[in-house]
């Protein structure tokens, strides 16, 4: 099957089957185009094979289309097998280039060379790239004059053509560009490109004058005294534009210095030192400028980069100075009144001007000082405490005060710094003044003694320890061996009587001169164990070291077995007493004891014991139930009929023990009268217990026909209180 390529218009192919003749053969296509998308673009005659073009045709969309032709006889069968049809789209110069940015952008530093690379403008063309319809060209249409820039043709970079970039001159270039295809010759585009010129360091700072006159006032620092105009046509804020000052001449000494303002790059002169009129009243400076960074080679020297600053001095009142601040010096301890402690004076730097000094205090917590107020003499006016809370490490700090009398007057501030030397005035003291001794040597570590003294060094520690040289015999029986500065052991040389001995021991500091005093030691020697400890045996002798005498302690047993003697009377009568009172409340019960409240040697302590039966328990729970419960209907016992009458209202608590027996027995009475109850053939509450009670029932005692089916023997291990019942029931 062959395929013919008619130029008809619409009419893009034939295809034909060799197999049968012309109208007996169906032909069809298949493909995009045709039944997938785009469809509709072509069709075919079924008949005579001519393919159609029903559409028109965007290479930029799809550039070529392959279909597949069949060839079927008239009852469907295929002759032959299908054929490919391959459909080219030619391309026409139908759209334009387009560049990919509407401004394109560049930066070049100023002064340039010729060829330096600036920027690359970029197009693209939509259509085939392998004809003449998207080979691009590019070209400058307006740059103004003179020419600096030029773009390559094919390749769109810009660069620059010759020399004369001046920033200061232009500082931006706006250049119009095309692009077009066909080689130049077909449709065209246009863009913009802006080239900035970079800022280099090619003009030099110059002062605005060739000298400035200023005026500082003296005794004064960290202040501005005038400003230093520069000029500099580089770029503003750049560092190519930023002015450095430098003080060249006529500032030997360093008061005065220049910092840039960084917005208007002027130069600020202030003064760091006080300057001072009476030394110099008059300042001459020479002051250069320059770029922080280097200035070109060939741009040309600043005309004005050097200036004169003259700076007239002015005179003003200034503070008293003090020839020494802070004053140091030292006073003994505990110095008298009036003792001179120094001079403190200061001199008025106002030479030309004729001032008075005057002097006061300012700052003396202590109100210890006394100050002359003419000539600055300081001296004590009573005695420093050694314990004032304003000593820090021994030194004592004062504030003094230099007025003059100008006007306005100032004043100066001085510092007077009192070390407070220490004087061996305290003796040292025994720690501990007590102690205990084996009264064998071997035994035990011995007594270790210490010593404090409220002097600090170097008048204390270290200490010497002596046995009184006023008694030499205790040399005989006591040792006393120093182990370090501040503290010695103290031994028996051998036995000696157990007891409280007394010992005078002699102390001594190493102050300059020394200071020592005798002082007491009690020792108790006493009998010790194996572990050099005192036995317990030994406690009364250790007592006795503590100042309690023997006959101390003999007086007080006295006195506790006398007390003890005199109360026993009185708790016997008590006693007697208790027991006929209970005898008289049981007087009326004895006939029958099983249906009454008995006393069982209650041992009850008076007042206090007249509560101690619990009466509510004896009453109703309905009863309870009434005093705890809000007004309003009383509840019924849970085995009254219902319909009966509600029970008589409660009844008063008996006011005294006596009392108990009638109130017991006015309630039996008022049960047996009750017609609320159930008759006495049934087993009646003694006593409600709440639901569910754990209680068992007391059935057993209604069951039992004699006393002797009782078993009553366990009365005999429930104590005195149960004795009595336990002769009555108990077994013989």
């Amino acid at each position: 099957m062959d395929a013919v390529l008619l130029l008809t218009l619409g009419l893009l192919a034939q295809i034909k089957s060799d197999k049968q003749p012309l109208g007996s053969v169906i032909y069809s296509i298949q493909g995009p185009g045709v039944d997938e998308e785009p469809r509709g673009v072509f069709s075919i005659d079924k008949f005579t094979g001519k393919v159609f073009l029903n559409a028109m045709l965007d290479r930029e969309k799809t550039d070529r289309f392959r279909l597949r032709a069949f060839a079927l006889d008239l009852g469907g069968s295929t002759l032959e097998e299908p054929t490919d049809l391959e459909i080219v789209v030619v391309d026409q110069n139908d759209n334009r280039p387009v560049f990919r940015q509407e401004v394109f952008t560049g930066r070049v530093l100023e002064g340039a060379v010729p060829g330096t690379y600036v920027t690359r403008a970029e197009a693209t063309d939509a259509d085939d790239p392998e004809t003449d319809n998207a080979a691009l060209r590019y070209s400058i249409l307006e740059q103004g004059s003179p020419q600096l820039f030029s773009i390559d043709e094919h390749t769109g970079e810009i660069r620059t053509v010759q020399v004369g970039l001046d920033r200061e001159v232009v500082a931006e270039y706006n250049l119009t560009l095309q692009v077009a295809d066909m080689s130049g010759d077909g449709l065209t585009a246009t863009a913009s490109a802006i080239i900035t010129l970079e800022d280099v360091n090619d003009n030099a700072p110059g002062f605005t004058r060739d000298e400035f006159f200023m005026e500082a006032t003296e005794a004064i620092s960290g202040v501005d005294v005038g400003r230093l105009e520069v000029e500099d046509r580089d770029l503003p804020g750049s560092p190519n534009w930023a002015a450095k000052f430098t003080i060249l001449e006529g500032d030997p000494d360093g008061q005065f210095a220049i910092r840039t303002d960084p917005k208007t790059n002027e130069g600020v002169l202030s003064v760091v030192k006080p300057l001072d009129y009476e030394s110099c009243d008059h300042y001459d400076l020479k002051v250069g400028v320059q770029n922080e960074v280097p200035l070109q080679a060939a741009a040309p020297r600043p005309e004005r980069g050097q200036a004169r600053v003259s700076v007239q001095v002015r005179d003003v009142n200034e503070a008293p100075v003090f020839q020494e601040n802070p004053l140091r010096t030292s006073l003994a301890e505990g110095a008298a009144p009036g003792t001179p402690v120094a001079t403190f004076s200061a001199r008025d730097p106002d030479t030309e001007q004729l001032q008075r000094l005057s002097y006061f205090k300012d700052y003396d917590p202590e109100d210890w000082l006394q100050v002359d107020g003419a000539t600055g003499w300081v001296q004590t006016q009573r005695v420093l405490s050694p314990a004032s809370p304003f000593l820090k490490d021994g030194w004592y700090r004062a504030i003094i005060l230099a007025h003059d009398d100008a006007s306005p007057p100032c004043t100066a501030t001085g510092t007077l710094s009192i070390e407070i030397l220490e004087v061996n005035d305290h003796a040292p003291e025994l720690s501990p003044s007590s102690g205990s001794l084996c009264s064998e040597p071997d035994r035990g570590s011995g007594l270790l003694l210490g010593a404090m003294d409220e002097d600090l060094p170097p008048h204390g520690a270290p200490f010497h320890f002596q046995l009184s040289p006023r008694v030499p015999e205790l040399a005989r029986n006591w040792s006393l061996s120093q182990i370090n500065m501040s503290h010695a052991h103290l031994r028996l040389r051998h036995q000696v009587q157990e007891g409280l001995h007394h010992l005078s021991l002699l102390l001594r500091d190493s102050g300059q001169p020394p200071q020592q005093r005798e002082q007491p030691l009690n020792v108790t020697v006493c009998r010790c164990g194996q572990d050099g400890t005192c036995l317990p045996g030994a406690s009364a002798l250790r007592a006795g070291a503590a100042g309690i005498s023997l006959g101390a302690l003999v007086i007080m047993l006295a006195s506790i077995v006398l007390l003890l003697l005199l109360t026993l009377p009185v708790a016997l009568v008590v006693r007697f007493r208790q027991q006929s009172w209970d005898k008289g409340l049981l007087q009326g019960l004895q006939d029958d004891l099983r249906d009454n409240i008995l006393n069982y040697d209650e041992q009850g302590g008076g007042e206090e014991d007249q509560d101690a039966y619990d009466i509510s328990q004896l009453r109703h729970p309905t009863e309870l139930a009434a005093l705890t419960a809000p007004l309003g209907r009383p509840p019924l016992r849970r085995d009254a009929p219902f319909g009966r009458a509600r029970p008589p209202p409660p009844r008063a608590l008996p006011t005294s023990p006596a009392d108990i027996a009638d109130f017991i027995n006015d309630g039996l009475e008022a049960a047996d009268s009750d017609l609320s109850v159930p008759p006495y053939d049934t087993a009646l509450i003694y006593d409600y217990e709440g639901d569910g009670s754990v209680a068992g029932t007391l059935s057993s005692i209604l069951s039992s026909l004699g006393d002797e089916d009782q078993d009553y023997s366990c009365l005999q291990h429930w104590g005195p209180r149960f004795a009595r019942l336990a002769d009555l029931y108990g077994p013989p």
